[in-house]
């Protein structure tokens, strides 16, 4: 089955929002004949305007987080309906940061994931395992666990609408990448898990990016691999040049 790539960048807590412009204003060019794949950009949630007015027509907008209550005394938080009207279309969620520095558990994860849908986002989930997790042979255990506590509550219905991010901890924004053939073996765990869910149909539909330290010298090698459906990029997305290059593997 065919599943068309998608290339996304997750900006993290950089740029402000004329750097953002500035960035459109030279990626736009390079990727404006990219019919092969969807290219997503997650930019901080107050650049979501100039990202998205900035963009071109073939470049999707995320938010890089939200809160599962639409509106409601939670200072600092961010509901789908918001994300949707400043002009973002996705959303990643359970970003290892989050679980790392912020307390995000695979129970809610789930609930935003439930939220981003209801307001009509597309949501990125992300899994991944800790070094230590790796170390001690643990990895398809924390990735299956994951999977089971964060998103096999959705419906099947819920789950056709979402794509899933692997992101081993140990290989983001240390220079560490998984090797193409490590990064195919957690992608079929996790494809495994979702043919034991939700069936073969599931399975061979749901797109699994690959997270971790890509950048444009690894990125022919890691899309060799079957199951590997797209990157979601930290780092290298933040450069125009670098992220078109990868976008246009």
């Amino acid at each position: 089955m065919t599943r068309t790539p998608l290339m996304a960048g997750n900006w993290k807590m950089y740029k402000t929002a004329a750097e953002t412009t500035a960035f459109f204003e030279k990626f736009n060019p390079l990727v404006a004949q990219a019919d092969h794949c969807d290219i997503l950009i997650c930019p901080t949630f107050v650049n979501i305007p100039a990202a998205a007015a900035a963009a071109g027509k073939n470049v999707h907008i995320g938010g890089q987080n939200l809160y599962w209550a639409k509106e409601g005394a939670f200072t600092g938080e961010i509901s789908g309906p918001m994300l949707k009207a400043a002009g973002a279309n996705w959303v990643i969620i359970g970003h290892s940061e989050r679980r790392q520095y912020f307390g995000e558990t695979d129970e809610t994860v789930l609930k935003r994931t439930g939220a981003a849908l209801e307001a009509g986002l597309s949501p990125v989930v992300c899994v991944g395992e800790r070094l230590e997790e790796r170390e001690s042979g643990r990895t398809a255990d924390v990735l299956v666990s994951q999977f089971t506590g964060g998103i096999a509550g959705l419906s099947p219905e819920q789950f056709a609408k979402i794509v899933i991010a692997y992101e081993p901890v140990w290989a983001i924004g240390t220079g560490k990448t998984a090797t193409p053939e490590i990064a195919a073996d957690a992608h079929k765990v996790i494809r495994h898990a979702v043919h034991d869910k939700f069936g073969a149909g599931a399975a061979g539909k749901i797109r699994i990016l690959y997270g971790g330290s890509v950048k444009p010298d690894n990125i022919k090698k890691l899309m060799e691999q079957e199951d590997l459906d797209g990157v979601l990029v930290g780092g290298a997305s933040l450069d125009p040049a670098s992220f078109a290059a990868i976008v246009n593997f």
